[in-house]
């Protein structure tokens, strides 16, 4: 009864936390923009402007409901709904810190441990692009749709190249759980972290996070200056603070995956010597934090790369994702398997 206790508290921990990561991503960047354009940013609501995304969310909320006349009411009110409950799933087998001792049981820090994490991460990512989708079409909107057609294609060309990057992880980790993925990072002093050995391939997985995000240099399927507002041109209120908020989630789960895949998850230098300096639930909770700062510095180069590099245009974008990046993770697998068996 403990454990589940413990587990019910934690999906609502996460759950907190990603709405509280999401809301203050909108501020933060909001606040980068300004400082990388020499301007002040939102500092009128609360000191230094830290209510604003309490008074972005007010007027959201307070907004009018608009259904189109000629839109499917009921896939478009999924579509945002989709895309949010997805983005929210994909956090259940994160490993958020070493295991714990709760009534004499030892317990994970995550709230499922399967063997399949990191299949479970790409499943549920993919479907995330049916909420786009479906939104896009649904409206009845010819510039809502075009959006939606460009997510779906953008996802799927760059998903290939994302999981070939993964499948050399899984061959030198040897497990597709991303908790053992994490644990195995926690040689030398937890510093073995899969960076060193797999450089293309973590430079893979960051360039196409970028598109599954939609994030600049591939917003395309939402470029104001071609498509309004792209696949949710249509949607107001809630609904489309579902869609933004969907964003910003996955964005920071993505920001999760590569630090757990590639920079060791909760493991840091010398962690060996704080654990035994230090008691279990204090050391679980250092090895949190660093995995929130790891998180953040990832989540500012997010903002860092929006507000420096101009967006490609769609050629650019499908050559990219086809002609030099699914090679190079083929190559990049390839390599890392006779690697592998020459050492054997």
């Amino acid at each position: 009864m403990e454990i589940i206790i413990f587990k019910i508290f934690l999906v609502l921990a996460l759950f907190l936390l990603s709405i509280t990561i999401a809301a203050y991503s909108t501020f933060s960047e909001r606040k980068v923009a300004a400082f990388m354009q020499d301007r002040i940013g939102p500092n009128r609501a609360g000191p230094f402007g830290l209510l604003q995304p309490l008074a972005d969310g007010v007027k959201m909320i307070m907004k009018e409901e608009i259904l189109p006349a000629s839109s499917n009411k009921l896939l478009f009110i999924l579509g945002p709904a989709i895309s949010m409950v997805t983005a929210l799933m994909a956090s259940a087998v994160i490993p958020w810190g070493p295991d714990i001792t709760i009534a004499g049981t030892k317990v994970h820090l995550q709230v499922a441990d399967i063997n399949i994490g990191i299949l479970y991460i790409m499943g549920v990512v993919s479907i995330g692009v049916y909420g786009i989708m479906i939104g896009g079409w649904a409206s009845n909107n010819k510039f809502a749709l075009l959006g939606a057609v460009r997510a779906s294609t953008q996802m799927i060309s760059y998903e290939l190249a994302m999981g070939m990057s993964i499948i050399a992880v899984i061959m030198t980790t040897g497990s597709l759980s991303l908790g053992n993925m994490v644990t195995g990072q926690s040689g030398w002093h937890g510093m073995a972290w899969n960076v060193v050995l797999q450089p293309l391939g973590f430079l893979i997985f960051l360039i196409c996070a970028f598109a599954e995000t939609n994030r600049t240099p591939f917003d395309l399927p939402e470029s104001e200056t071609e498509l309004i507002g792209g696949y949710h041109t249509e949607y107001s209120s809630m609904k489309l603070g579902f869609y933004l908020f969907a964003e910003y989630i996955n964005m920071f789960l993505s920001s999760a995956v590569i630090s757990c895949l590639y920079f060791g998850g909760y493991n840091f230098p010398f962690m060996d010597i704080v654990q035994q300096n230090t008691g279990e639930i204090l050391f679980a909770f250092i090895c949190f934090l660093v995995l929130m700062t790891k998180i953040l510095f990832f989540i500012f180069f997010f903002f860092w790369v929006r507000w420096t590099i101009p967006r490609f245009r769609f050629d650019q974008l499908m050559n990219l994702g086809w002609k030099i990046l699914l090679p190079l993770s083929i190559i990049n697998m390839l390599i890392t398997g006779t690697i592998i068996l020459l050492n054997q």
